[in-house]
């Protein structure tokens, strides 16, 4: 697929910090066999793959070499790119990871209403099973709801499901866009509750209630490092919530890095948020089924 973006004008001014340059190997986790990071981001390097023109922030460079040094550190085999704003509807860099993982990538994509069926039968082969959009306020805010129902319609054949990214003060705000959906849908990190303000919080008990009763309906339990009061380890706040979600829907839970952590000014050790997921499934029957199972049903791994 051709590239979308324009080449930059270099050098370019990187407006957030990359990750940490090594992190610790896992101590409370083993994983298991073909483990799965399902939300993780590849940007650039910008020689190569664009930025977008329209994007809200200018990340370093972190690219497949990188990640691929990150799972051979927490011991993972597979992962999940998640397309993200920076590279907007571009998807050359996160085509190019997928393709250099011979069949242990998946990828989440971005599209607009300029792809073609074309376009979307190739991102299918190139083992894409769902597309993304942004509502958070921060990266631009909802997208246009009409043009969202027509792309979600689209991509229904494809039997893909779509990952959203929502803010949590609004996620009450969509649930009759959510009772309409025509295909299994991820919320992303937890739906962005802040830990502070507790469980029983409307959000995030919106958010359990309708893990509960539809199951169309998928989470996942990263960014603990967004949703921590203050953005710093060890993040014992965000432990209960986790430990809810799996509770309530063990079958229906993803785990992921977030690598490279864009937007953060902390950035995370990822060993230490592979540990947490100890505490969110204390026991390895469940961690397998998030690491493992889960994710196979929704990206049909070769």
């Amino acid at each position: 697929m051709a590239p979308r973006n324009p080449p930059h004008d270099f050098p370019l001014e990187r407006t957030v910090p990359g990750p940490i340059a090594e992190a610790s190997p896992p101590a409370a986790v083993r994983p298991p066999a073909l483990a799965c990071d399902a939300h993780c981001h590849i940007f650039g390097p910008a020689e190569r793959f664009p930025f977008s023109p329209t994007r809200t922030y200018t990340p370093p460079d972190s690219g497949i070499d990188d990640f691929e040094r990150l799972q051979r550190r927490l011991g993972l085999e597979r992962a999940v790119f998640v397309q993200a704003s920076c590279h907007g509807a571009d998807n050359s860099a996160m085509l190019d990871a997928i393709e250099r993982g011979a069949g242990r990538y998946a990828g989440v994509a971005m599209i607009d209403p300029s792809f073609t069926d074309d376009d979307l039968a190739e991102l299918h082969e190139h083992q894409v099973r769902g597309i993304r959009f942004n509502f958070v306020a921060h990266l631009g805010g909802a997208p246009d709801l009409d043009e969202f129902r027509d792309l979600v319609h689209r991509v229904a054949a494809l039997r893909w499901h779509v990952v959203l990214h929502l803010d949590a003060r609004d996620f009450g705000t969509y649930s009759g866009l959510l009772d309409a959906m025509p295909v299994p849908y991820v919320i992303d990190h937890m739906a962005r509750v802040p830990a502070a303000d507790g469980v029983d919080q409307e959000p995030f008990q919106r958010l359990l209630e309708r893990l509960a009763s539809d199951e169309r309906c998928w989470v996942k339990v990263s960014c603990a490092e967004r949703l921590t009061e203050g953005r710093i380890a060890p993040y014992d706040d965000v432990v209960p919530f986790g430990r809810a979600l799996v509770e309530c829907a063990p079958d229906r839970v993803l785990w992921g890095t977030d690598w490279p952590h864009p937007n953060l000014v902390d950035m995370p050790d990822e060993g230490r948020l592979l540990d947490l997921l100890a505490a969110f499934a204390p026991d390895q029957a469940s961690r397998d089924r998030i690491l493992v199972d889960n994710p196979q049903v929704l990206y049909d791994f070769s």
